[in-house]
């Protein structure tokens, strides 16, 4: 099966990669309470899954800012201890000769209030809009100077932002931050080493537009007219919501098909339920790279088993999730 196109090299970026099998962007809370990375334990994570030369991974969501967090145990990117932390993880990937990129996040409405408040009792819930998730309470709509706190999703989508100012309304409007973010960050480390995650058809944390198609068009055809050097575009499968997967997408017409269409030739990562025949088949027709989540949380050689069409060791999700605390008694 050598000859199939997911075992085939792929320019990403400035980077030469192998195989197109990557590794999704997985939160899995390996953190201490002040959000650095635990070692040796996510150094060893990392490393074990970068162990066949020229796999691209993708970290977890990292908080950009600790009033964006509520989440307990998830890495920080803030601060010299967090960085020095992935600098560690960084040169263990770069030894196994693979490549890492930092996925970062904020949590926005979907944070526990009780948890940002004992971080800090000035912390409180934020969002774009105070437009609750159901069961949830009502985040504090962010001022304008405050709004490079929040990334992009929830500005994007309509169910989420109702602002009447320069951030809300129109589909420029909505769209702005994300374009200013990756103004500014490729500005920082070069177009090159920057890519964006989309979610255009999920209804997870009370999401999904009815109608995701033109909002999601008009943000990769801007990142495409302006960043020609952009390493990727990444999409989430229709069938996923969250930490589930469907048979089938909620609607027969639901499909990323209008993000390829836009992105093509560059390269597009889509994640989502796959497995080796799928994966294959998808990279075949498409060209497309395929990350994987939890097959490769139980599988850290993933690439080479899916080369070799080795059995998977199947995925326990009591195992997905894991404090550091419980893994280091601390």
């Amino acid at each position: 099966m050598s000859s199939t196109k997911l075992f085939k090299p792929i320019e990403v970026g400035n980077l030469s990669l192998k195989h197109r099998v990557v590794l999704a962007p997985l939160t899995r809370m390996r953190c201490d309470d002040q959000h650095v990375p635990q070692l040796p334990v996510m150094r060893e994570y990392y490393s074990q899954r970068a162990r066949s030369p020229g796999t691209l991974l993708i970290a977890e969501g990292t908080l950009v800012d600790p009033k964006a967090g509520g989440y307990p145990n998830v890495p920080g990117i803030w601060n010299d201890k967090q960085a020095a932390a992935w600098k560690e993880i960084t040169y263990a990937v770069h030894k196994n000769g693979s490549y890492i990129f930092l996925q970062l996040w904020t949590a926005g409405r979907d944070a526990d209030p009780k948890l940002l408040a004992a971080e800090d009792p000035s912390y409180t819930l934020i969002a774009p809009s105070a437009i609750p998730m159901e069961g949830h309470d009502v985040p504090r709509a962010l001022e304008v100077d405050e709004i490079k706190l929040l990334i992009q999703s929830y500005f994007l989508e309509d169910v989420s932002n109702n602002r009447t100012d320069e951030y809300g309304g129109s589909i420029e409007n909505r769209a702005r931050l994300g374009l200013e973010i990756i103004e500014a960050v490729t500005k920082e480390v070069g177009q090159e080493k920057v890519g964006v995650r989309f979610s255009p058809w999920s209804t997870f944390q009370d999401m999904r537009m009815q109608d995701p198609i033109p909002t999601y068009s008009y943000i990769v055809k801007n990142i495409k007219k302006l960043y020609p050097n952009f390493a990727y575009v990444s999409v989430c499968e229709p069938r996923v919501e969250g930490s589930t997967t469907r048979d089938t997408p909620i609607t027969s017409t639901d499909s990323n098909d209008f993000i390829r269409d836009i992105w093509t030739p560059k390269p597009l990562i889509v994640a989502g339920g796959f497995d080796r025949a799928t994966a294959i088949a998808r990279a075949d027709s498409t060209g497309d790279l395929i990350a994987f989540g939890r097959r490769y949380i139980s599988n850290p050689d993933l690439p080479e088993r899916l080369f070799k069409n080795l059995p998977l060791t199947p995925y326990d999700r009591i195992w997905v999730w894991m404090s550091s605390r419980a893994l280091t008694g601390r």
